[in-house]
């Protein structure tokens, strides 16, 4: 293709994909408060952590004891669904964009590299819904942690738009935070990491960690902060030992001088060839006794003397 070829076929590409976008958010808007019956509507889904916390924990603005969350805006409402609605449209339109990006690079690829990049793409679509679900699973836990704090002196009346920023919040952290193990792989696959490197600093490792999730984690709660860290600890470790397969399968393995003091010299894997003996100063070589071959006669280089 010609470049201006490229880019009309990318041009179609992301018009695509914006509209599977859009179909995905207008779904999701209408799915936040209705939905098929025996399937629940996307607002509880959002909702239901805080709603599964003790009544005694939350305040109650109905007078039937329905779990609900407070609007302080006439155009927060609207707005909020928007969002979720928005989002919830990226993941049920992730099939049709992903495809896209994926149509879009792959005629550019040879075989192994598309094999590798669509391992890759797996890989971290995985793990972030692996994190975002360990997240939502947990928010219940750090908002009664949060929220219990003072319950004797005040009650929390938390609005839409905060409760739904704290949720969020936590779901990305937790999604893009279970990225890191393969980015620690792709380093190794690159050259870029040995595992040789990284196996003496697993404490210095394991603190980093827990210092990472304590500065990101909303609310720098305990409870989630614990939980993203000891998760992240055990993706980490995994991402090592593959690093280490990886080197052995290249034959990059260091683990044969684990047993050697800081002081002692390793074994050479060769041994050195014998040098031949040396002649004297004095001595002189021999004459050749071949001779030279077109060399050319003395006279003709008198006119340049």
């Amino acid at each position: 293709m010609t470049l201006v070829e490229h880019l009309k076929e990318l041009r179609r590409r992301v018009i695509i994909a914006v509209l599977a976008m859009i179909a995905g958010t207008v779904i999701g808007f209408i799915w936040y408060q209705h939905s098929p019956p025996g399937v629940m509507t996307l607002g509880e889904i959002v909702r239901g952590p805080y709603c599964s916390l003790p009544p005694e924990y939350r305040a109650d603005f109905t007078d039937s004891g329905e779990c609900r969350l407070l609007a302080t805006g006439p155009f927060e409402m609207f707005l909020l669904r928007l969002k979720v609605g928005f989002l919830a449209g990226l993941v049920i339109s992730s099939p049709m964009w992903l495809y896209q990006i994926w149509a879009f690079i792959t005629p550019g690829l040879h075989k192994g590299e598309r094999r590798s990049t669509l391992l890759f793409v797996t890989s971290a679509v995985t793990l972030f819904v692996a994190g975002a679900l360990l997240a939502y699973f947990i928010v219940d836990i750090g908002l009664e942690f949060l929220l219990g704090i003072g319950r004797d002196t005040q009650i929390a009346a938390l609005t839409g738009q905060s409760y739904y920023n704290f949720v969020l919040a936590l779901i990305v952290i937790f999604g893009v935070s279970f990225e890191v193990p393969l980015i620690i792989a792709m380093l190794n696959i690159a050259g870029l990491l040995e595992y040789n490197q990284v196996k003496d600093k697993r404490r210095l490792i394991w603190v980093l960690l827990f210092i990472f999730a304590a500065v990101l984690t909303p609310g720098q709660e305990p409870v989630s902060m614990v939980i993203l860290a000891l998760s992240m600890c055990v993706l980490v470790e995994l991402a090592f030992q593959f690093c280490r397969f990886n080197d052995r399968r290249r034959g990059i393995d260091n683990e044969s001088f684990d047993d050697l003091d800081d002081e002692e010299a390793s074994q050479l894997d060769y041994q050195p060839e014998p040098v031949a003996a040396a002649t004297g100063i004095d001595e002189q070589p021999a004459p050749r006794s071949t001779p030279v071959k077109n060399r050319p006669p003395a006279g003709d280089f008198d006119d340049v003397l």
